[in-house]
């Protein structure tokens, strides 16, 4: 499919191979069509402005345009994430599936999953990048991808309804259209931001409800047009190299900048659980845990010339949970034990009743220990307007369109 020499092919053949092998022993390639597929695919061929190593790297994802202020809106995603999401997907041959974000390679990944009696409809806002998808299409040869250029909001009724849905841009709502033109018993797999934290779930169609089928923690840039809904930033310290701030969702009390800013130049206090996690263990099921049982939750985001310089004891690049009460706050933290490669969770609490929300954030990390540790939550969407009475115990997050409900055993 590529005008690549005999050796050129040779050589992106073999970092097929290697990113393969890596996305394997990852456990983001499982299936015997999915590694088919990552090993059939010339994803650089999206990127020609990019070394073809670094678009076969197993977690790079490859920006692709920004915007006036240099945030990122448009991207290949890694391939760790884009495996992990076909992987949710289950697609079978002959499907029809909607990729709600285009790029070029993932649509090529889904049309070798839907096979030559399937289809593969792959919609994007932003004209440059579907130009950019068709590019990648028409170089590859695959006649079974069809590119549009629209709003997804609106999702794209001409081309179904859909057995799948994939999307690869966040997204805090799930619009009507989607759910509408997803067949009853489809799958629809979407990075979905709750209370901050975004996760890639699986989700089955039932009537006019969506249900879980397992999700996976994931970073995506967001969505645009009439679904967007980016959260707010509340700067703590904005010091270049070492800022920290809050990232706060829609439904997040507006916080007491000024008198967040001044916690934490404040001494910090600290508490501590009991609780010991592997160095290489998520924590992604803790947090869910911890947004789901706190109200005011947001997420710390921290530069790690931050955590360089003292200010904050941790930094994360997909940030860490606060709790806000007031002019205090809290946020997670680990410290060495004396077994190896195990460590405490604990909390570094600022402001004058940092202690106090401290040990309130450690106790429910506790509480997780005790009771939800090899749990797993468990996520339904019904549209805006459902009554309590007909929705299931547990975190209930209203959306325009949707009322999201985590819930555990």
């Amino acid at each position: 499919m590529t005008t690549s020499t005999e050796q050129g092919a040779a050589t992106e053949q073999q970092l097929r191979d290697t990113m393969v092998q890596k996305l394997i022993e990852a456990g983001a390639a499982r299936s015997p069509r999915v590694v088919a597929a990552f090993r059939t695919v010339p994803r650089h061929l999206a990127t020609p402005e990019v070394e073809p190593a670094k678009t076969y790297e197993v977690e790079t994802a490859t920006i692709t345009k920004t915007d006036e202020h240099g945030v990122d809106i448009s991207s290949v995603s890694a391939p760790r994430i884009q495996a992990m999401q076909i992987e949710q997907a289950a697609i079978e041959p002959g499907m029809t599936v909607l990729e709600i974000g285009s790029g070029g390679p993932n649509a090529a990944y889904l049309a070798e999953m839907a096979g030559e009696n399937g289809r593969v409809v792959t919609v994007d806002i932003d004209a440059d990048v579907t130009a950019r998808a068709e590019r990648f299409v028409a170089a590859t040869g695959y006649r079974n991808i069809s590119v549009v250029t629209g709003d997804a909001e609106h999702g794209v009724p001409e081309h179904g309804p859909y057995d799948r849905i994939v999307v690869t841009v966040q997204a805090a709502d799930i619009p009507s259209a989607w759910v509408d033109q997803l067949t009853n018993g489809g799958r629809l797999v979407v990075p979905l931001r709750m209370r901050s934290m975004t996760r890639t779930v699986a989700f089955v169609r039932d009537g006019d409800r969506l249900v879980s089928d397992g999700f996976e923690q994931c970073g995506f840039v967001p969505m645009r047009g009439a679904g967007e809904n980016r959260m707010r930033l509340a700067v703590l310290h904005d010091e270049e190299g070492a800022e920290v701030a809050l990232r706060l969702d829609s439904g997040h009390a507006e916080p007491d900048t000024e008198a967040l800013r001044a916690a934490l130049r404040s001494p910090r206090s600290e508490a501590w659980s009991g609780v010991t996690v592997g160095g290489e263990e998520s924590k992604e099921h803790l947090d869910l845990w911890l947004t789901t049982a706190l109200d005011n939750l947001p997420i710390m985001a921290a530069k790690v010339g931050a955590r360089q310089r003292g200010i904050v004891a941790a930094a994360s690049p997909i940030g860490l949970p606060a709790l806000v009460d007031g002019g205090s706050f809290a946020y997670r933290t680990t410290r060495p034990t004396d077994q190896e490669d195990r460590y405490e969770l604990g909390a570094i609490g600022h402001g004058p009743d940092g202690r106090k929300v401290a040990e309130r954030l450690v106790e429910e990390i506790q509480a997780w220990n005790d009771g939800h540790r090899s749990d797993r939550a468990h996520i339904e969407v019904y549209p805006a307007g459902t009554p309590d009475d007909r929705l299931p115990a547990g975190r209930v997050i209203d959306r325009p369109h949707t009322r999201v409900i985590i819930s555990w055993p």
